[in-house]
């Protein structure tokens, strides 16, 4: 079923043999993402990262008694593989080598039984040192090496236990911390105050790693300033090793059974703590130093979660940092919704099944400053704890689109979805990830906070994601809620005309999530939109696609610069369709978008995918990068489809619209509708 309503917007000339490409490449690349679908309705692809992962991996195993020579030696051929012939390793692909990744690389390659004297060791440390070698790594690293005594805790940022007794009201509490770096450090805190006596293998040492000969790794820097917020918690950090160093810590006893009582909580009703791969491995960390076993059943669980980020291929093994199956879900069906799947498609209705029984109405961190009821989606297959806002958004809108059978269970869960977002915008107007009002500047001074996320504060990116959501449901601009949200993204718009894109990369991202966001509100056509859309025209690249270099987070000048990708591409097209024809009958004479067009159509492989070797996800802006492998193909897939459908076709099929009125206060004891 569809609206009947007319899109007044038309191919331009040659348009015959254009639309005969088109359907020809639209219809490989549906045939291409059902054929991935799970037998259970997800759709899940690998979630690369940079080698950090494999080695810490090794170290991990090496810790756990379990370094089985076979599994060590396959992710150890991963990590060799990927050594840069300046000797290091990068973080993204086509980047430069950096400290953190060379320096843990070199530690698991020892581990694994590579020499120190073998030319690709010797060159390994040469290039840590060049890079400034264990002085100038981030906390996260320095703690591991302490944990195995190869540097003093001393040069380790404290991260005490007694945090956890901090009352809510305080500046520098646990929840005032992202909801990641949370699962990241709590399990940190118990490994600080026992500060287990693990050791590095006999001959297996880090002094080679050390840019300064007198083996001294500097504390780290003060600023010029005496009063700023760093230099303050650099003197608490100096207080917190003090208190360490005394022999009775009257609050250590209470604060590690508030911290151990946290990690135990929050290790059920999710698939490992925080469902990401730094915060598992921290728990099982944490509880060995606790006294459990390796063999113990609940280390046994945790290490099996873990287990499960592995891909082992060929003579290789390689990690994921978690698994993304919520999100591939809602983007594939969204994308195959736009290339005409019919609304009963049994591919959308078992997906539909999928994401249903995926609904999380248990409590969750987010509950610390929101008191919403729960309703939204998490990233994973189970985390319960951690429902956020992007997947909970792209999922509403994946579900709008579907004829369900079951059309009262389909409304349910999409008002209570729309309640819990609508719940979480912050103060601001914007929206962040997991966390309202999650915003407190200062903590990013912490001497720990060096992996740049230590707060989870509106972002352009999710706050488009969430306003495109309110719009397809019928949100009027004129709504509050709305005002606000657009009132954020126009104080975030760089003077160029795009935004930034916190969760990928980079700036095209963010520009493409905002006007696809305006455009069913009606306000694509506004000045600030406009100057948005004249950014992207400006930098397509000469190929016709468009492309942004990582590097664009360090340097900003490099924003919109870099290889044309065909994910990147189909953002960009996103953003200029959803510009192009902002009223009835207008005709898109955008040559830009033309030569977009022409350049997924030439770089599609006859099995309907696409090749990408860059990563275009994010993780943490400046420390860690991800790339998603279906991104590749769903977002080409939506852009062409959504381009055809422009050219005079229908709007799509909508289950459900739940406008403003729909929402209104209920009354003490009125039913809920």
């Amino acid at each position: 079923m569809a609206h009947g309503t007319q899109i007044g917007f038309e191919i331009p000339d040659q348009s015959a043999e254009l639309e005969a490409r088109l359907k020809a490449a639209i219809d490989r690349s549906v045939e291409h993402l059902l054929a991935l679908q799970a037998p259970d309705g997800y759709w899940h692809a690998e979630l690369e990262a940079d080698t950090t992962l494999e080695s810490d991996y090794i170290f991990y195993l090496h810790l756990l008694g379990k370094a089985d020579p076979e599994r060590v030696s396959k992710l150890a051929n991963y990590v060799r593989r990927r050594q840069l012939p300046d000797g290091g390793w990068n973080i993204y692909y086509g980047g430069p080598a950096e400290v953190n990744a060379t320096v843990k690389a070199y530690v698991a390659l020892r581990l694994a039984g590579d020499a120190a004297e073998a030319p690709h060791m010797q060159r390994a440390a040469e290039r840590a040192r060049a890079l400034g070698g264990l002085g100038q790594t981030n906390s996260f690293t320095r703690f591991y090496l302490a944990m195995v005594g190869a540097i003093e805790w001393e040069k380790v940022p404290a991260i005490p236990p007694e945090l956890m007794l901090a009352p809510d009201w305080f500046f520098l509490n646990i929840y005032e911390m992202s909801s990641w770096t949370r699962a990241i450090v709590v399990p940190m805190m118990i490994l600080y105050a026992r500060k287990p006596s693990w050791k590095l293998p006999a001959g297996v040492c880090v002094d080679e790693l050390y840019s300064d000969p007198a083996r001294r790794i500097p504390s780290f820097a003060w600023d010029r300033e005496l009063f700023t917020w760093r230099n303050l918690f650099l003197a608490a950090d100096r207080v917190f090793k003090l208190y360490e160093r005394l022999p009775w810590k009257p609050l250590r006893r209470r604060a590690l059974r508030a911290a151990e009582r946290w990690m135990f909580e929050h290790l059920e009703r999710s698939d490992g703590l925080g469902a990401i791969y730094p915060a598992m491995m921290n728990s099982i960390f944490a509880l060995l130093a606790l006294g459990y076993g390796a063999d113990d059943p609940l280390t046994v669980r945790e290490v099996r979660q873990l287990a499960r980020f592995e891909i082992e291929q060929d003579d290789t093994i390689r990690v994921q940092p978690c698994l993304s199956p919520v999100w591939d879900t809602c983007i594939a069906m969204v994308a195959l919704e736009e290339a005409g799947l019919p609304p009963d498609h049994p591919a959308l209705i078992r997906a539909t099944d999928w994401l249903l029984d995926r609904q999380i109405f248990g409590p969750g961190d987010w509950q610390k400053k929101c008191d919403g009821r729960p309703g939204g989606w998490a990233f994973e297959f189970r985390n319960d704890f951690y429902p956020d806002v992007d997947d909970t958004a792209f999922v509403l809108m994946a579900l709008q689109r579907v004829d369900y059978p079951d059309r009262t269970r389909l409304e349910q869960a999409i008002r209570r979805g729309l309640e819990w977002l609508l719940s979480m915008q912050n103060r601001d107007g914007g929206w962040g990830a997991f966390d309202k009002d999650n915003d407190r500047w200062v903590l990013t001074q912490v001497p720990f906070a060096d992996h740049n996320a230590m707060i989870d504060p509106s972002t352009a990116d999710v706050t488009a994601r969430a306003l495109e959501c309110l719009g397809r449901y019928g949100w009027p601009a004129e709504h509050p809620v709305v005002q606000r949200a657009v009132s954020f993204l126009r104080r975030e718009q760089t003077p160029e005309g795009p935004w930034y894109g916190r969760w990928g990369v980079n700036y095209i991202y963010g520009t493409s999530g905002v006007l696809r966001a305006l455009e069913p509100l009606g306000m694509a056509a506004r000045d600030f939109a406009r100057r948005a859309v004249e950014w992207l025209r400006g930098v397509q690249n000469p190929d016709g696609g468009f492309g942004e270099s990582i590097a664009s987070y360090d340097d900003p000048n490099r924003k919109g610069q870099g290889t044309s990708t065909p994910s990147q591409t189909a953002w960009a097209l996103i953003g200029l369709l959803a510009a192009a024809a902002p009223e009835p009958k207008a005709r898109c004479s955008d040559p830009a978008v033309v030569r977009a067009i022409e350049y997924l159509l030439a770089t599609q492989k006859p099995d309907g995918s696409w090749d990408e070797a860059e990563f275009t996800g994010t993780g943490f802006p400046r420390v860690f990068y991800l790339k998603y492998h279906l991104y590749r193909n769903y977002f080409p897939l939506y852009a062409l489809a959504r381009y055809r459908n422009l050219s005079g076709g229908t709007e799509p099929f909508h289950a459900v619209t739940l406008r403003p009125e729909a929402f209104a206060p209920r009354r003490p004891g009125e039913a809920e509708r």
